[in-house]
């Protein structure tokens, strides 16, 4: 699968951090969906098909957090387990960092450290060497 045919799940609070990071990676030919929620997000994955990837902040909009999320997806009855989960957030506690990677996220990275170019260069890169034949089905 091409990176122009991968769909990315966005799951950020901050109005004008979505709106770069989704012109960063539409740019990059990749498709988005975005979600400021973990209701939202839970939403997406269960009614969109094909998403590759989740770029995902831990303060979210309404009750419950990333790492709430990340719990729900990766628990071992989830369909979406094999989705690979990229946060991004300015949450840099060691003992919040530890539990995210614990949880089996892909890739920790704190907001204010890194280039937004060169996280979504990284994520890019990710989708072309690692093809995902599980991709996230809708509902049946």
């Amino acid at each position: 699968m091409t990176v122009s045919q991968e769909k990315v799940l966005v799951v950020e609070d901050e109005e004008a951090l979505l709106d770069a990071v989704k012109r960063k990676l539409e740019l990059s030919g990749i498709s988005i969906v975005s979600a400021s929620s973990v209701d939202e997000a839970l939403a997406a994955l269960q009614n969109i098909e094909g998403i590759s990837a989740i770029w995902l902040d831990h303060y979210l909009v309404g009750k419950g957090s990333g790492l709430e999320l990340v719990t729900i997806i990766k628990k071992e009855e989830s369909r979406w387990k094999h989705v690979p989960i990229f946060v991004v957030s300015n949450t840099t506690t060691p003992e919040k960092v530890e539990s995210y990677l614990r949880l089996g996220v892909d890739k920790y990275y704190t907001k204010a450290e890194v280039r937004l170019d060169k996280i979504v260069d990284e994520l890019k890169e990710y989708l072309e060497t690692h093809p995902n034949p599980k991709k996230v089905l809708s509902a049946e």
